[in-house]
């Protein structure tokens, strides 16, 4: 009995950790209807900053705390003006959700260039001596979390329900029009909802620092974790949030106890994906959602850009002269191995484009498919002796599956929960790529993975997985151009604009939906075999969460809807560390500032912009020289 009474105490600091960071989560959401991906960040580097303030400068423990919440406070207002609040206005709602992911691995670059990649832990506010209560030990430092939870709770209602400035923000949420004309600046309460936000976010960061260890990527565990507590409370409901964190914290606690530390995120993963499919709105948020008359989801989209004609000709053509000639001016270097990993990456953007650059469809889960495929291959080459190529195809086979009976159970989902529901899934691949210890290695990896093979044709040295990759990557661009401009992908097209405009011209769009999840998965999963056989090793790591987000900021960057141009895209984000190893320590960084900026000020990507450019630069031409001849014929 005592050993559940302090697991489940345990649970409960946990969850009111979780509940004070879904309050940040809710309290964004009420008023600009986004759920803010970046909130965990706020955590870590409340704490990161707490640490800096404590131990390193000196300074005493309650002046070290307010300096850490002000400091992190502060730059999450000037971050939010910069960036969250020019985008809510011209930005649909999903590429809010991965610009918020964006400034998630932003702030996780800026906190790896100032404090590096080691753990750091504040000591406790008040001593290691446990208090015993009722014949329990709790550790000191509980006490600090149960208050600031309680204070951050109350606070934030008597805010929002008893004070002006809390009627504003809760009018922006309602109806941001009729807010507009009582005199109410939106822009501002938007602002400030996402600057109380990153308060509440380092608070909580400061006060569970001395119990947890920080790292730079730590806050991308809160983030998950308060997404969690929020969906399953509800969206926007600040009870559902309490509720929501202190059952997830119990949950994951007896999870950890009774069963094993390595299935408890997988429990709570789960059970997101069972409320998000038969109840989206939360256990608490019926009643909690925008007006629909007022904050309906933007359709607007940039239209899709791509060559035409001899332009496209000339481009394809000199590209693959380049890449075949390539390897003979490399030969067989690193850099030759960096090409062949950007070709797999590409394969894999490939599929993403068609899901989001055609179908309108945002998955952040793509890597696991590439997760599917590349254990699934490589458990059936190396354990069971199976022939590379047929491990591949069955591994494909195997995450179509998956993607087909994930569409079905999601099928009634659109826009943010669709993309919420994407990500729980990679999740949950990733708990089960380490909890499956036996199956998959666990943390340690699959190792001894066989080179890739068809037959008695093996591909075991650098040239001939290069030419592999890339002429797979070849065939599947012309092989999903031509799909693309066919009535298929008119189709799609039609999708992305609007469901509700397609279904009436007659387009069955729960079928093209799933045929885009279908290729993307299926993409996905050979990219992750390849990946396997390429390095003959495989880890949860190498495909986890982390490069779904990697892999969405190569394709804003390249170009969405464009194929090709999420070439530059991977290009730039694997291939330049490799290059220029000084920069590599600046990868997330650069990968998060570069996301940020595409969508901010390049919705194109990069090929989408140049393309834009020669057309408007052959325009110009155009009516130089109708002017011309205009003149000309006039003088004559």
């Amino acid at each position: 009995m005592t050993e559940l009474a302090q697991i489940v105490i345990g649970g409960l600091l946990q969850g009111m950790v979780f509940a004070t960071v879904a309050l940040g989560f809710s309290l964004v959401y009420r008023v600009t209807g986004i759920v803010n991906l970046a909130q965990g960040a706020f955590c870590a580097l409340g704490a990161l900053t707490m640490y800096t303030f404590q131990k390193t400068l000196g300074w005493p423990t309650p002046l070290a705390a307010l300096a850490a919440v002000v400091s992190t406070a502060s730059f999450g207002a000037a971050l939010g003006a910069a960036t969250f609040v020019p985008a809510l206005g011209r930005l649909p709602n999903s590429s809010m959700l991965m610009l918020t992911a964006a400034l998630l691995t932003l702030i996780e670059g800026i906190a790896l260039l100032l404090w590096g990649s080691q753990p750091y832990a504040a000591p406790p506010f008040s001593g290691e001596q446990p208090v015993v209560l009722f014949g329990i030990p709790v550790p000191p430092q509980g006490f600090w979390i149960a208050g600031a939870s309680a204070l951050i709770a109350l606070a934030t209602w008597y805010g929002l329900t008893r004070t002006t400035a809390g009627k504003a923000l809760r009018a922006c949420a309602e109806n941001p029009m009729a807010a507009r004309l009582m005199g109410i600046d939106v822009a501002r309460s938007t602002l400030a909802s996402f600057a109380l936000a990153a308060m509440i976010g380092a608070i909580s960061g400061v006060v569970v620092g001395p119990i947890i260890s920080f790292e730079f990527d730590t806050g991308r565990i809160f983030t998950i974790s308060g997404f969690i507590a929020m969906a399953i409370g509800g969206m926007g409901s600040f009870l559902g949030a309490i509720v929501g964190g202190l059952f997830l914290g119990v949950a994951e606690q007896l999870a950890a106890g009774y069963v094993s530390s390595l299935f408890a995120n997988g429990l709570s993963l789960a059970l997101l994906i069972f409320v998000m499919i038969l109840r989206p709105q939360g256990l608490f948020g019926a009643g909690l959602q925008p007006r629909q008359d007022t904050r309906q989801e933007q359709r607007v989209y940039h239209k899709l850009v791509r060559l035409k004609g001899r332009e496209a000709v000339v481009l394809a053509v000199l590209s693959l002269a380049f890449f075949a000639l390539l390897p003979w001016a490399l030969g067989p270097s690193g850099l030759l191995a960096s090409f062949i990993i950007t070709g797999i990456l590409f394969i894999a953007v490939l599929g993403l484009d068609v899901l989001m650059g055609y179908a309108g469809q945002v998955s952040l889960g793509q890597a696991g498919f590439m997760a599917i495929g590349g254990y699934a291959a490589a458990i059936l080459a190396t354990t069971y002796g199976w022939p590379p190529f047929v491990s591949t195809l069955v591994a494909m086979v195997l995450s179509v599956a998956c993607a087909l009976l994930l569409s079905l159970a999601t099928m009634r989902l659109r826009g943010l929960y669709l993309a919420l529901a994407t990500l729980a899934f990679g999740l949950l691949v990733d708990s089960l790529t380490v909890g499956l210890f036996g199956l998959t290695g666990g943390p340690s990896g699959l190792v001894g993975i066989p080179p890739f093979s068809i037959g008695s044709l093996s591909f075991d040295s650098p040239f001939a997985m290069y030419y592999l990759v890339m002429g797979l990557a070849a065939v599947l661009t012309i092989a999903l151009a031509g799909g693309m401009h066919s009535a298929f992908g008119r189709a799609l097209k039609a999708v992305r604009t609007d469901q509700t405009a397609a279904a009436a011209l007659g387009i069955n769009v729960a079928r093209h939906k799933m045929a885009a999840f279908a290729i993307s998965a299926a993409l996905g999963s050979l990219a992750g075999s390849l990946y396997a056989f390429q390095f003959h090793f495989l880890s949860p790591e190498m495909v986890g969460t982390s490069r779904s987000f990697e892999m969405i900021a190569m394709l804003v960057i390249g170009g969405e809807g464009t194929l090709v141009g999420s070439w530059l895209g991977v290009a730039l984000l694997t291939l330049l560390p490799s290059l220029f190893q000084p920069l590599a320590a600046y990868m997330t960084f650069a990968q998060g500032l570069l996301m940020v900026l595409a969508f901010l000020y390049l919705p194109e990507g990069m090929f989408g912009a140049a393309v834009s450019w020669l057309a408007r630069r052959e325009r110009g031409n155009a009516s130089r020289q109708l002017i011309a001849g205009f003149a000309k014929r006039r003088q004559g």
